[in-house]
């Protein structure tokens, strides 16, 4: 038996996200920030709560070198 030696989760793809005190489940906002680069995006609904997130995890593929 061999051991995968790629996490399942990833340390790079770990994320905080921060809601605001006046945001309602209808009216989502906050900050989320990805604990390895520091990047943090702001949102206001959770589509770009998720559009923030898939488009640093599209960043975090493009920079990766290539396999080989």
């Amino acid at each position: 038996m061999s051991l995968n030696p790629e996490s399942k989760y990833p340390s790079r793809r770990a994320y905080v996200v921060k809601v605001r005190g006046d945001a309602r489940p209808d009216e989502l906002a906050g900050r989320v920030e990805n604990l390895v680069t520091g990047q943090q995006h702001e949102f206001a609904s959770g589509r770009e709560l998720l559009d923030a997130i898939a488009g640093d995890l599209s960043t975090a593929v493009r920079n990766q070198p290539p396999s080989g």
